[in-house]
């Protein structure tokens, strides 16, 4: 076993497919449904925290790996956080520009800002 492998409770590819393509498909989803129904941001911590568990669980349960692996627990939550977080950013500013098209302009993918000489 590499050292990652005994760091981390889990080896390269199964954390790339297992932890990044599925599990962060599922925070992907899970920030977009937290910013379509207007809920706060800081609601993404819990629903990763319970993915991170999820994804410790199937790691061990699918693949052998180690069940409790703090810095692997650590590792796959702040990244599954992380992506809940940028989806989430992602679909609110969606939802300002598209909702609000003469208050608010697309200033990229992730912000938006007041139109100039509009609004109220």
């Amino acid at each position: 076993m590499s050292f990652l492998s005994t760091m981390f409770g889990t080896t390269p590819g199964v954390f790339l497919g297992l932890t990044l393509v599925f599990m962060g498909g599922c925070a992907f989803m899970a920030g977009q449904a937290l910013a379509s129904t207007w809920r706060s941001a800081w609601q993404a911590l819990p629903y990763g925290l319970l993915l991170g568990s999820v994804d410790r669980f199937l790691v061990y349960g699918l693949f052998g790996g180690k069940l409790l692996s703090l810095p692997g627990y650590l590792l796959d939550t702040g990244l599954l956080v992380g992506i809940a977080l940028l989806a989430y950013r992602f679909t609110r500013t969606g939802q300002m520009v598209n909702q609000y098209p003469w208050l608010y302009r697309r200033t990229g993918l992730l912000n938006w800002a007041k139109r100039n000489g509009h609004g109220a």
